[in-house]
This record gives C-alpha cells, sequence and structure tokens, in this order.
C-alpha cells in the first residue's frame, strides 16, 4: 500500500488482496466461500437492513475483511479520481485515456482476470465491488466494468496464448481499452439476426458490416466483432464468430459518438467495417462458435447490469433520504411527512429483497453455480427496480429533482438504458420462461 505526502494510506489494488486469506477464527477457507463466514472476534456481519446505511463498508455476509478492505481503496478511487472531474467528462461525451490508466495503476481493472493471464487475480466479488462503487458515486462514464468484466473473459477464456499476451496486460493496465459491437441497426436482442459478415480470402478474412450502441466504441483499441462466417448454417448459431478488430486497421471507421439522454459521459459510438482484411490470428476462438462463447458469458454480463442497478437504488435511497431530512415544507422537514416515511420505508425494504437475491446470485456465480435463467431474473428485476426507485426518488426531491446538478436527475436518466440493454427485459422474461416450460 502507498503512503501519500501527509502518511495518509492511499489505494489497495486488488492484486494486494489475497483471492485466499485465514480470517480469525477460520481454518483457511476462501474469501467469501461461506455466507455465514464470521469475522473476527467472531462477530458476524450486519445486514444491509439493520447498517446505518445501504452503502457501508462492513456489511453482506458474501464478503470479508480483505474484502472490505479493496472496498475502501476503490470507494477513495472514485470519490477522488472520478467524481470531480465527471461533469466535464459529460460536456466531452467520454472520460479522460489518463482516468483508464489510474484504474490500471490501482489495479481496478481485469481484477477478476487469473495471474497467469496478466490480471489481478482476485475473485468476482472484488469485480463486483468495483462495479457497485461506481455506482455509489453516480458515475456512470467510465465503462471499466464492460472493459474488465465482460470484453476481457471472452480473450481470455478462448483467445490463444499470443492473443491473451498481447492484449491482457495492455487491457489490465489502461492501456487499451476494450469494447464488444454486438448490436446492429437492425439486429439488437437477437443475436441470430447479425448481418455483419466475415468471408475468407486465402488464409485471411474480409469483414463489413456496421455496429451501433457500442460501449468504449469512441475510445476502443480492441473490439470483438460478432459477425456471421457461414450464411449456409442450419441455423444462425452455427454460423457465427469472433474477430478481434484492432483501431487503426484499414477500414475500421468509428462513427459519431451517440447524443443519449443519459450514460453522457460514456462514449457510445457507431462503428464501421468496410473491407476489413484481418489475418487468421484475429479469429477469437474457434470458427463459427461464436455464439456458443456469447451464450456462455453473457450471463456475467447480465449478473453485473443487475448488481449495477441495485448498488443504484442503494445510492438513490441513500441521497433521498438525507434530501428529505433538509428539505422543508410546511414548517418542518418533509421527512416528517407520512407518506414520505412510508415511501422510504417501501424503497428500503424493496432494496433489501433484491440485495439478498443479488448477493446469492453473486456468491452462486462465485461458486460457477449461476445459471441463465437466475441471471434473467436478475438482470430485469433489478433494473426494473431501478427505473422505480428513480422515479420515486425524483418525486421526493420536487422540482429540483428535474434539475440536472442534482444527482437523482442524472440517476434518473442514466437508469432507463438498464432494461433495455445485456438484452431486453422482455427477452429476460422469454429466458426465464423457457426453463420454466422446458421438458428437459
Amino acid at each position: 500500500m502507498g503512503v501519500g505526502a501527509l502518511g495518509e494510506p492511499r489505494y489497495i489494488r486488488a492484486r494486494d488482496v489475497p483471492t485466499f486469506a485465514p480470517l480469525a477464527g477460520s481454518s483457511g477457507s476462501r474469501v467469501g466461500s461461506s455466507p455465514l463466514q464470521t469475522e473476527q472476534h467472531g462477530t458476524k456481519r450486519l445486514e444491509p437492513s439493520s447498517a446505518k446505511t445501504l452503502t457501508d463498508v462492513g456489511i453482506r455476509r458474501i464478503f470479508s475483511s480483505d474484502h472490505d478492505i479493496f472496498r475502501e481503496s476503490a470507494r477513495k478511487f472514485f470519490q477522488e479520481e472520478v467524481l470531480p472531474f465527471h461533469a466535464e467528462w459529460e460536456k466531452d461525451g467520454q472520460v479522460s485515456r489518463e482516468l483508464w490508466e489510474k484504474a490500471g495503476q490501482q489495479g481496478l481493472l481485469g481484477v477478476a482476470i487469473a495471474e497467469k493471464h496478466g490480471g489481478i487475480g482476485a475473485d468476482i466479488l472484488s469485480s463486483a465491488i468495483v462495479w457497485e462503487e461506481q455506482m455509489y458515486v453516480n458515475c456512470t462514464g467510465p465503462g471499466f466494468s464492460l472493459h474488465s468484466d465482460i470484453v476481457m473473459p471472452y480473450i481470455a477464456n478462448y483467445g490463444s496464448e499470443e492473443q491473451i499476451k498481447h492484449f491482457i496486460p495492455q487491457m489490465v493496465a489502461g492501456k487499451c481499452i476494450g469494447a464488444i459491437a454486438m448490436t446492429e441497426p437492425g439486429a439488437g436482442s437477437d443475436l441470430q439476426g447479425v448481418r455483419t459478415y466475415a468471408k475468407k480470402d486465402g488464409s485471411d478474412w474480409i469483414l463489413n458490416g456496421s455496429k451501433v450502441f457500442i460501449t468504449n466504441g469512441w475510445m476502443s483499441d480492441v473490439v470483438i466483432v460478432v459477425a456471421v462466417t457461414d450464411r449456409e448454417a442450419r441455423s444462425p448459431a452455427h454460423g457465427i464468430s469472433l474477430f478481434l478488430v484492432e483501431n487503426g486497421t484499414k477500414g475500421f471507421i468509428k462513427g459519431r459518438k451517440l447524443n443519449k439522454i443519459g450514460l453522457k459521459a460514456q462514449d457510445t459510438a457507431e462503428l464501421f467495417f468496410e473491407d476489413v482484411r484481418l489475418p487468421a490470428s484475429a479469429l477469437l476462438g474457434k470458427e463459427n462458435k461464436g455464439f456458443y462463447y456469447l451464450m456462455a458469458e453473457l450471463p456475467q454480463e447480465r449478473l453485473l447490469i443487475a448488481d449495477m442497478a441495485l448498488a443504484s437504488c442503494e445510492f438513490m435511497f441513500e441521497e433521498t433520504r438525507n434530501y428529505v431530512r433538509q428539505r422543508k415544507a410546511f414548517g418542518k422537514t418533509i421527512a416528517h411527512l407520512q407518506t414520505v416515511q412510508h415511501k422510504l420505508a417501501e424503497i428500503k425494504t424493496q432494496i433489501c429483497v433484491g440485495r439478498a437475491f443479488m448477493d446469492n446470485c453473486l456468491q452462486l456465480h462465485a461458486d460457477k453455480r449461476l445459471d441463465s435463467a437466475t441471471a434473467s431474473m436478475a438482470k430485469y428485476w433489478c433494473s426494473d427496480l431501478q427505473n422505480s426507485i428513480a422515479t420515486q426518488c425524483v418525486q421526493m426531491h420536487g422540482g429540483w429533482g428535474y434539475m440536472w446538478e442534482y444527482p437523482i436527475a442524472k440517476a434518473f436518466v442514466d437508469a432507463r438504458v438498464q432494461p433495455i440493454y445485456g438484452g431486453t427485459n422482455e427477452i429476460m422474461k422469454e429466458l426465464i420462461a423457457r426453463d420454466i416450460v422446458s421438458d428437459k
């Protein structure tokens, strides 16, 4: 751990927090492996419902004291390196490259990627801490979660040794920003509707097509592109492949940064591929296996959307609780109004119920037991809850809740995309229903 000029503790990197660490009174079991793990002095961790605030450090049974140290470090980073500059990044439509490199220096990128691949080597619960702490400062600009926990796992899990060595260390350092290009103007949640096409030309591939709504698209240094490689396959699922396309490749054109109603500091772009010649080494994994890779990795994407949604709910609740205790109406603070008190009671209960399920999903995923249907439940329910709570919290702010300088206004507009991307919530219900009525 570094020490600042005045002796204050600086950031603790994820790599400095051991994945395995014996706790006082334990037998050296894996960090976070048991939901009933006791902490030092035999005391049990507080439930969120009993904690002073929903964002307290040191609560929730899935975490250990080692996770708490990392959370304090991540919180300090987001409060000092992100929050003060976010308004300017909203005007720019992107965060700075300097921020990415600072995040890399502090071990906040590639947290759950194995050390043998060049990652930090911590557990997925440590990744969740980064997701949550970003939402606790209400700053949606940095595309760290997509870079670290969506893009990087494809390379680590399906890439060649050469691809892993070329990309992962640079991505962990924040010097190579990753994106994934699935969505097309005519194909959103339906991945089997992809029209981007790659055909063989000798040992090379020629890639043509376009993608839209690509997070990190404008700043990206490498993009995983979903493309059809076999138009004669018995189904679209049997003819899709993934390619690694680097910025600067001839024919790879970045369109405009898209002007969204929310996520103003997040660079979301259109991407175009015009006769892009790619070497055989650009193929990620095996030819025509891309759809299966996508299906295997999507549960983690949906899990992180869900956890960030619930963390946003926790932020909005605390922001609104603080506001109503200060705002006066009819001669007293509006926190004295029974209708406001009851609304806060409802919201806190909904969040605590959601957190219990969400933490169970995180624990399941840490144990490699999270299935697609359960991840879909989490994504749909938590993102719907996020939008419901955002609406209610804006209402309790009154007219000021509609003003952009108030955090709740930003949280409100940023919430709206959550039920759309990562697969719409309507698709989530289809996946859940399919599992219910299946004969298997």
